[in-house]
């Protein structure tokens, strides 16, 4: 199947997808500081530079768009007809690198969190992670 648009508006649209600041990411701050919880962004000091870390609670979140990180069963992890190899090879060291990073914080300390594309438009999900994150902070003031 050929693509239905011309190389040079593909390559505009594709140049048009923004790594930070993205919708999905803009919601989970949003709820987040409406929630109280005070972070930083894209810190580059920690590995794969997380979209949200929250110092507080030793946690560092990834929003990850379902499409470029492939969200097991998500409708919108799907893979283009034309040039599968390369896509296929794309997806698959995207995931990797996240897999890695993830394994680096984690060795380092951290908590890490990973929403997707499209839990950020139910704010239920959205208000058990942020559960999750408060009860972090009261599980290690409880520690001796």
């Amino acid at each position: 199947m050929t693509d239905i648009v011309d190389p040079k508006t593909r390559s505009r649209m594709m140049a048009s997808i923004r790594p930070k600041n993205t919708k999905p990411e803009m919601r989970v701050r949003r709820y987040f500081h409406a929630a109280g919880l005070r972070f930083r962004l894209h810190t580059r000091a920690l590995p794969g530079s997380p979209d949200i870390v929250l110092k507080r609670f030793r946690t560092a979140v990834f929003v990850h768009g379902c499409f470029w990180h492939r969200h097991p069963g998500c409708p919108k992890a799907t893979t283009p007809r034309t040039r599968g190899e390369f896509w296929r090879k794309k997806f698959d060291a995207n995931v990797r690198r996240d897999r890695e990073k993830i394994e680096q914080l984690v060795e380092a300390g951290w908590v890490v969190d990973v929403v997707w594309e499209c839990q950020t438009q139910n704010p239920d999900l959205l208000a058990a992670l942020v559960e999750r994150i408060k009860r972090r902070e009261n599980q290690s003031s409880t520690q001796p």
